[in-house]
């Protein structure tokens, strides 16, 4: 005989509750938000505009239906993905943009600017936005 899910209905809140024999709960909202657990203690949020979110190991990532993804790392550092290619890593130390030419943009936080030309040439500019240096 196979084993069912068990279905619970909480019909204050108006959640439904199903716990699979694979050791799976997948929890419904009215909202038609959908949370997922799995039983490697990971997590997954379904929202109804079609973004998904997933937890696991004190990470965190999330894609958006026009294909940006974010991930946060344990540490806090945030990588973001956009569907043109280009990519923002942002740390405690500083803030990325990577384009898809090879053309890298750093922000420091101490507010120098550090711009990578897909040809080699590097301009450096200070906090006051004077340029320190452009070497090729």
């Amino acid at each position: 005989m196979p084993l069912c899910p068990q279905v619970h209905y909480c019909a204050s809140t108006g959640t439904t509750r199903t716990v699979h024999p694979s050791g799976l709960e997948v929890v419904r909202f009215p909202d038609k938000r959908t949370e997922k657990f799995h039983p490697d203690g990971s997590k997954e949020v379904l929202f109804p505009d079609g973004t998904v979110t997933r937890f696991l190991d004190g990470q965190e990532e999330t894609v958006f239906p026009d294909g940006t993804s974010v991930s946060v790392a344990r540490n806090g550092d945030k990588t973001i993905v956009f569907s043109n290619g280009q990519r923002d890593i942002h740390t405690a130390e500083f803030k990325r943009r990577e384009y898809p030419d090879g053309t890298v943009r750093t922000v420091y936080c101490d507010g120098r600017q550090e711009t990578r030309d897909a040809s080699g040439r590097v301009k450096v500019r200070g906090e006051a936005r004077n340029r320190v240096l452009d070497w090729k």
